[in-house]
């Protein structure tokens, strides 16, 4: 049994995950929908690919399996209801949508439909989470009751033409987006570990004084002028979490952009940009070399001669030692992975889900759970920090609706 997969978005990051999916053995084909003729050309003359469409309604309307999402981050919403309308699993870049009810809509898409849906959170198997997220299991924390995830990434440090990239000649409009409206790659390495989900939020928002066209509320589409933000949430099991989006900020996001910390009754880990501890009552003690990855390509590998060179640590960056590459395909040893080694098993867990009808780690309920909060915390910051609470789709059934 095997699927085949329209990658929809021809962009910088679609091309890490393009000859992923065609290396796995239950993807039959890999199409790509693209608009630009140019780029669409371009991607698919580089992995090989002979179906593609013109538009994202077109390969809604073909007879492929899945679509997986790589297309701008306000649209995600939309697209993934209408695709899940259509009968087509859903594998999406973050953020899972831009409003509560576009999340709303696609949870109750799913119920619907019965197909799978899956954000790509790679925090989920950031070498932190998976290092925790097994000393939790074996007890050695206690009780979490305070936990941080950071999200620290300056623009400077290729972000600028990243948007250019993808925004054309109007990028400055879109690179505004509002930093708790990606909160993802802080808060979800946090609850993928805790398992908990957040009840309430207060947010501080920093208004941006750069006056470089970006964050300015004029010129933004979203009317947002905060570059950086921080949020404390309240969690179901009682416990407290902080989390911080920050886009203007001295800090080497290269070396780490995400970072991890989590105190126990018993035990507790924190991370820095080049250190992390394991604490206890008597002692701390660095797990660093468990959780530095290794490259898994050079840095001057052709598909990332467009990529800003700050930003290719995140597209070469492969797996650590914690991960667990035993259970990924054996075709894929060798391939390019990237995100502290998370692509291969984002890629291998959305292609497993489709077909054997289990919940991805990160289905539509969890993916609800990693970016609600950050929504509501963004309309916090709004109101000065006032505390407002963060509604729950409960949890995830344990296989898709009508599967």
């Amino acid at each position: 049994m095997s699927i085949s997969i329209a990658v929809v978005g021809a962009g910088q990051f679609a091309r890490a995950f393009i000859p992923l999916f065609q290396a796995h053995p239950g993807v039959r084909e890999v199409a790509v929908a693209e608009t630009d003729p140019e780029r669409r050309e371009a991607e698919s003359a580089r992995h090989g690919v002979t179906r593609t469409f013109a538009s994202f309604e077109e390969a809604c309307a073909s007879d492929v399996d899945a679509l997986a999402l790589f297309t701008q981050r306000w649209t995600h919403g939309p697209m993934a209801v209408a695709a899940l309308e259509a009968g087509k699993h859903v594998y999406s870049t973050v953020p899972m949508a831009f409003t509560e009810d576009e999340i709303t809509a696609i949870i109750a898409a799913v119920r619907v439909s019965g197909r799978t849906y899956m954000m790509g959170e790679t925090s989920y198997y950031n070498p932190a989470a998976v290092y925790c997220r097994a000393r939790r299991a074996e007890g050695a924390f206690g009780e979490i009751f305070y936990s941080e995830g950071d999200y620290v990434h300056d623009m400077d440090l290729g972000f600028y033409d990243a948007y250019r990239y993808s925004g054309g000649e109007r990028w400055r409009e879109t690179a505004s987006f509002p930093p708790m409206h990606y909160p993802t790659h802080a808060l979800g390495g946090v609850l993928a570990v805790t398992g908990s989900h957040v009840t309430s939020v207060s947010c501080l928002g920093v208004t941006d004084k750069r006056d470089d066209g970006v964050f300015d509320r004029e010129v933004s589409r979203f009317g947002n002028d905060i570059s950086n933000a921080t949020a404390l949430f309240r969690t179901a099991d009682g416990g407290v979490v902080r989390t911080n989006e920050f886009r203007r900020v001295g800090y080497p996001s290269p070396v780490r952009e995400s970072r991890f910390r989590f105190l126990g009754t018993e035990g507790s880990f924190e991370q820095l940009a080049t250190e992390s501890l394991w604490q206890d009552k008597e002692k701390a003690v660095s797990v660093e070399a468990l959780l530095r990855t290794a490259p898994s390509t050079g840095y001057d590998d052709a598909a990332l001669a467009d990529i800003d060179p700050a930003l290719r640590d995140a597209f070469v960056s492969g797996f650590a030692q914690v991960h667990d590459r035993t259970r990924l395909p054996a075709a894929f040893a060798g391939r390019p992975n990237g995100h502290e080694g998370s692509h291969q098993f984002l890629a291998d867990d959305f292609v497993t889900a489709c077909l054997s009808g289990t919940q991805p780690p990160v289905n539509a309920w969890t993916a609800a759970r990693y970016t609600l909060p950050g929504i509501v915390a963004h309309r916090s910051a709004l109101a000065g920090g006032a505390q407002l609470p963060v509604p729950d789709h409960g949890d995830a059934p344990e296989q898709p609706p009508g599967r």
